[in-house]
């Protein structure tokens, strides 16, 4: 019989919500008096509670990590070539946990929801929230799902921020941090393209100072542009040439300002695509998350000095086309490592993928992450 279910997949996943009435405080100052937390759970929890995974999403992912919704099966998890039965990150042995995080808008609470004090969305009131916020909601979750401690946290890209803090903040509760095409902060040119794509939004018309949902309004042109510009620094030069080169839709030039070049009919899809779904008030708040990840700012720029409270292993992993969060950045946080004594694996994966490498199949990368999760099986009582 045909279940629909493709081998080593999870198969057909359920979304849940964990309801919090303590209130957060955040970084920037703000509260938030109660909220949702949406996650998906993949595998199964043994009974001492010792093989928990946490899997970080990055900027425009969320808690669909694994598997396919029985109504929509074509919406495959995020890192679904990552984690499964005989996968990398195997869930015959381990228990994925996956969620959306605090200001998101796959059904967390964020600037979509409604404020309990108007009544109305929360839109551009909705606090601005840092990967330190992040790491603590997600503590929470952790509480309520029963879970002392993680036998890893992992993430690439803005997930890899999310791990590091995590060792950091909670050292007692991670046994391993993976941190795969990480930076210790933003370079200015980060810092750059993430503004100009918030500028994209902010100056569409219909962005309404962030409340266009009372409008009924969505800033759907600065989301595209905004989506463009990021999917740019996902690629290196030479994917971009492999896939597109100067390759014209049509054989000839037109002389237009319509997409005659394939790379522009492919970044107006990615645009067109990624606003359907995503909401603006999101996107603004998750490039500043990433833009503000410092750990080493309030120790007068000494990653190592940010890094000594950290007592989990670690596996670092880069990309030498990743021009985005270059292997020298990766470098940076092992040497912060080592000056601590921790115990470090790292990789530079030689791929010509760039940034988005870390989601993407390359067998040697997928062999070292499954290596690393063996040795953190043999001491997980399954």
């Amino acid at each position: 019989m045909d279940t629909g279910i493709s081998p080593g997949s999870v198969g057909i996943v359920t979304p849940q919500t964990a309801k919090f009435s303590e209130p957060v405080r955040l970084k920037c100052g703000a509260a938030v008096d109660e909220y949702e937390l949406v996650y998906e759970t993949y595998g199964t929890l043994n009974a001492g509670r010792t093989n928990a995974v946490l899997a970080c999403h990055a900027l425009n992912a969320a808690h669909h990590v694994a598997g396919h919704y029985a109504d929509d099966p074509d919406n495959v998890g995020w890192w679904d070539n990552m984690i499964g039965p005989g996968k990398p990150v195997d869930t015959n042995r381990f228990f994925v946990v996956g969620v959306n995080n605090l200001g998101g808008c796959h059904g967390s609470t964020g600037p979509k929801s409604i404020n309990p004090k108007t009544g109305k969305p929360w839109g551009s009131d909705f606090p601005v929230v840092t990967v330190e916020d992040w790491v603590a909601t997600q503590a929470r979750l952790a509480d309520y799902l029963g879970i002392g401690r993680f036998a890893a946290v992992m993430g690439g890209s803005l997930g890899a921020m999310q791990a590091l803090q995590w060792a950091v903040s909670y050292p007692q509760r991670v046994r391993h941090a993976l941190l795969i095409a990480c930076t210790p902060n933003l370079s200015a040119q980060n810092i750059a393209f993430n503004e100009v794509a918030r500028q994209a939004i902010i100056t569409d018309p219909d962005f309404h100072g962030g409340h266009y949902y009372e409008h009924h309004a969505r800033p759907t042109r600065g989301l595209r542009v905004a989506r463009m510009v990021g999917h740019i620094t996902y690629l290196s030069d030479d994917e971009m040439a492999s896939k597109f080169g100067r390759q014209l839709k049509h054989g000839r030039i037109q002389y237009s300002f319509e997409p005659e070049f394939e790379i522009e009919s492919y970044l107006r899809h990615q645009g067109r695509r990624f606003s359907e779904y995503f909401d603006a008030n999101t996107y603004l708040r998750i490039t500043k998350v990433l833009d503000y990840f410092d750990p080493a700012f309030e120790h007068g720029g000494d990653l190592a000095r940010a890094l000594a409270p950290a007592a989990a292993g670690f596996l670092v992993i880069s990309f030498t086309t990743d021009w985005r969060f270059s292997s020298e950045r990766s470098r940076e946080i092992v040497k912060a490592l080592l000056h601590n004594r921790r115990d470090v694996t790292y990789a530079e994966i030689d791929a010509p993928h760039g940034h988005d490498a870390f989601l993407l199949d390359d067998a040697r990368y997928h062999r070292l992450v499954a290596a690393y999760f063996d040795r953190i099986g043999v001491d997980v009582a399954v």
